[in-house]
């Protein structure tokens, strides 16, 4: 292991203060997919090499607090901005209806009342604007639903 990486291994609920002086907190930003892999190397906004070796108990969602074994570090993890298709409908329905065939699909949604945000797809750019709604690119920080099955454990 590298000499000054950081292991990050726990989660510090949002009301645990950390003990003695509370260091200034490094950010580090994460992709949607990057917040659900809960091991791995990671670089902060500041530079400075992390490697996640939490617990697999549930991904991580921009706010969570990271330490080390020892409490001495501070990380404020956050959502980074990502190249997105905004796709927004001229009736509910229409848009209810392409939230239909996005999951169908399997694909990551946003949903908001009146957009849906999804990764940048080309195929699926050409598919939604088939079905004349209107698809934009965008860069912004990605919040996909989490699924029927989150939080689900297997026995």
């Amino acid at each position: 292991m590298d000499v000054g990486l950081i292991v990050l291994d726990h989660r510090l609920l949002s009301e645990e203060p950390l003990p003695g002086a509370t260091p200034a907190a490094m950010e580090l930003p994460l992709s949607a997919d990057q917040r659900t892999v809960l091991r791995g190397r990671r670089r902060t906004v500041c530079g400075r090499d992390v490697l996640l070796q939490l617990p697999r108990e549930r991904p991580l969602t921009p706010g969570d607090r990271l330490t080390d074994a020892h409490h001495q570090v501070h990380v404020l993890v956050t959502a980074a901005p990502e190249e997105l298709l905004r796709v927004e409908a001229a009736t509910p329905l229409a848009l209810l209806e392409a939230a239909y065939h996005l999951g169908n699909r399997h694909v990551a949604l946003e949903l908001h009342e009146h957009e849906l945000l999804l990764l940048n797809d080309s195929v699926l750019a050409t598919m939604l604007n088939g079905r004349g709604l209107k698809v934009t690119r965008c860069c912004r920080p990605f919040m996909p639903e989490g699924g029927a099955y989150i939080g689900h454990q297997h026995a």
